[in-house]
């Protein structure tokens, strides 16, 4: 018998794209896993395969990283493309409209709150992990005025620079070495930084599905810039902030205990009848 952890993978063709995805366990409720920035599905390899044994686990690599190619010549990606992007992976992989559990860290938390705002019959629960969100800061023109000047450095010094100067949103850290299957560095920079921090949420739509929605921050990076936008929407949402282990990638750090505590965020988030 085939081990819960091993991934059926697929590739689904879609608007610009083809999006490579994996499924990893055969019972249980559908969990779609959400990466962000420069990340892929190999990410989640191992908290998928912790959550496997009582959920269906569904990752995939976006549009434009890794092995989900995109049809033409790189272009800007919209944090709103992505959210259509869930919705046709749904399509194919729970055909039958189950709602589907979603957890999304980073840009991957954007997309989930849009697509749970225009499609709330989809989503059962949703918990976005410290989404880049820095618009709802009341020094955002500070933070625009960081990424531009990240995207002056990438084209004047390269890539290396550049994610250096993006540092000062990790308290001056490098970034993570994480698992993935290809460096998708450039892509991120250059396609993915700029509309991923500018995207603002609707949050009088937000509020309305609230119920089915938990944010959360790692607890080693409380004191990280990239932390302060999850703090901010939890207080509008009149939420208290889920902590989880690790910092901003915690899950890829801390997968068996990352997975323990996301079990029992979506436990305690109320069935919402859609």
């Amino acid at each position: 018998m085939n081990s819960p952890a091993r991934a059926t993978t697929g590739r689904l063709p879609v608007p610009g794209a083809i999006l490579y995805h994996e499924v990893r366990g055969r019972t249980g409720p559908p969990l779609l896993l959400l990466a962000g920035g420069n990340s892929d599905a190999a990410v989640f390899e191992a908290l998928a395969a912790c959550l496997a044994t009582d959920h269906r686990v569904l990752v995939h690599d976006p549009r434009g990283n890794s092995r989900s190619p995109l049809d033409g010549p790189p272009v800007d990606q919209r944090v709103e493309e992505h959210a259509d992007d869930i919705g046709r992976l749904l399509d194919h992989l729970v055909p039958t409209g189950e709602p589907v559990a979603l957890f999304g860290s980073c840009a991957g938390g954007l997309a989930a709150l849009h697509f749970t705002v225009l499609h709330p019959e989809r989503v059962s629960a949703l918990v976005v992990h410290e989404p880049p969100a820095f618009r709802l800061l009341p020094d955002a023109d500070d933070h625009m005025r960081l990424v531009d000047t990240v995207e002056e450095i990438r084209h004047r010094e390269g890539t290396g620079a550049a994610m250096a100067a993006l540092a000062v949103l990790f308290g001056g850290r490098p970034a993570p070495d994480l698992p993935e299957a290809r460096d998708n560095t450039e892509f991120f920079l250059a396609h993915m930084l700029r509309p991923s921090t500018r995207y603002l949420p609707d949050l009088d739509a937000v509020a309305a599905v609230a119920a089915r929605i938990a944010v959360a921050g790692g607890t080693g990076s409380r004191d990280q810039t990239v932390h302060r936008p999850a703090r901010a929407l939890a207080a509008h949402l009149a939420q208290e902030l889920v902590e989880f282990p690790g910092g901003h990638v915690g899950y890829a750090k801390h997968p068996h205990e990352f997975a323990t505590v996301l079990r029992r965020t979506l436990a305690k988030l109320p069935r919402v009848e859609n």
